[in-house]
């Protein structure tokens, strides 16, 4: 067991119709970052097996909070140690691909399963 993330071009409309651009294996403070977001977007409850839906401010956001090393402390029992620097390119290429996908009418949601 432990934290697997994923993100996902996802076709409007169509929620099932979904193809995998990014997986992380146990990247905990990019989970912490992507929960606070759910919060302030109005999730509520366990941040599990859930989506957030990103948007391009999002992304800038993500970016500059990657750039600045400013991924909050994130901890939890299947969730592992700190891995930014281990992930930082791999975020950055997600962060491309998300644009992509923006850019080609997909939107692109977060989720994780731990």
């Amino acid at each position: 067991m432990g934290l697997d993330q994923y993100a996902y071009k996802v076709v409007a409309h169509d929620e099932d119709n979904r193809d995998e651009i990014a997986y992380w294996r146990k990247h905990p403070n990019l989970q912490g970052w992507m929960e606070q977001l759910w919060r302030e977007k109005g999730g509520k409850g366990e941040f599990n097996c859930v989506d957030v839906e990103l948007t391009r401010e999002d992304l800038k956001q993500l970016e500059l909070a990657i750039k600045g090393k400013e991924l909050p402390e994130t901890e939890g029992f299947f969730f592992g140690g700190g891995s930014d620097n281990h992930y930082k390119e791999q975020d950055f290429k997600f962060i491309g691909d998300a644009w992509l996908a923006m850019d080609k009418g997909y939107k692109v949601v977060y989720t994780s399963w731990w």
